[in-house]
């Protein structure tokens, strides 16, 4: 069971929890709602799974030369090819029908942000992540997508300072995955050769300055009591993500999060603030 979970890359997952941020900003968190989002959820958790196991059969000859990827299920030979498409065709699959159940009909706004993000990503398996700062880019639009996947779930629009901050945060992740990467010198990636150091150094850390004020002015614009105060607790999350990041050799953040049990901490204590001080 367990090679079937590392297919389908259960533990990202825990991305899609942004889902969830356009409901619980907008405090309509009633049953339907609810249920909406996470149905939702698990939709594009299908979908994320579909992806990434498109991309490890694009990828199956390069992961098999690389130190860490050659773990994993496709490249280590645990998985077949045969087998992972036919888990690839139930995820999407699922992931179609249970966003038709959750709206009413095939053809729907959510339905077409999954599009969007099943698009995007295509086209980064098959040759824009090998195009420079195109790659980077497109991993953050996905995150965007499931910001606007989730406000399309309960019809609520999204801030202009929330989408900044999602942008330049998913920015951030993706320029220091790509130093880490270079760092390892395995050069897997061809887009790695366009890069240097400097530019990734210096371009990250500016995208986490955006990403704190553009924070800063979207806690302001919800005029709610308190909520200021999660400014110096997202500060203290990055500030410990920064040295997690420059310490280790790994530069994924999700393995990060579940490496560092400290940070896992913070981020499940600062959600559970939000959670708190929104729907109060």
């Amino acid at each position: 069971m367990k090679k079937y979970l590392d297919l389908i890359r259960i533990k990202h997952w825990i991305k899609n929890i942004l889902i969830f941020i356009p409901i619980i900003s907008a405090r309509i968190l009633d049953c339907n709602n609810i249920l909406r989002c996470c149905l939702g959820w698990i939709s594009f958790c299908f979908l994320s799974s579909f992806i990434y196991i498109i991309n490890d059969l694009k990828d199956l000859e390069k992961d098999k030369m690389h130190s860490r990827k050659r773990n994993r299920p496709l490249p280590s030979g645990r998985i077949k090819k045969n087998t992972a498409t036919v888990i690839a065709i139930l995820m999407i699959s699922c992931s179609l029908i249970i966003n038709t159940i959750v709206n009413g009909n095939i053809i729907n706004i959510p339905f077409f942000w999954l599009l969007g993000y099943l698009i995007i990503n295509i086209l980064y398996s098959f040759g824009f992540k090998n195009l420079i700062i195109w790659d980077v880019m497109i991993l953050a639009t996905s995150y965007i997508i499931r910001i606007y996947y989730g406000a399309s779930l309960v019809d609520v629009q999204v801030s202009n300072w929330l989408f900044l901050t999602v942008l330049n945060a998913s920015l951030f992740l993706g320029l220091g995955k790509r130093k880490k990467e270079m760092e390892q010198k395995e050069n897997v990636r061809e887009v790695l050769k366009e890069y240097n150091a400097s530019f990734l150094d210096k371009f990250q850390y500016l995208c986490l300055a955006l990403t704190l004020v553009f924070y800063s002015l979207w806690t302001i614009e919800q005029n709610i009591k308190y909520l200021i105060i999660t400014i110096p607790i997202i500060t203290i999350i990055f500030m410990k993500y920064c040295l997690m990041i420059e310490k280790s050799d790994e530069g994924d953040p999700t393995t990060i999060l579940y490496q560092d049990k400290s940070l896992l901490l913070l981020c499940g204590l600062y959600g559970i603030l939000m959670c708190g001080l929104l729907v109060y």
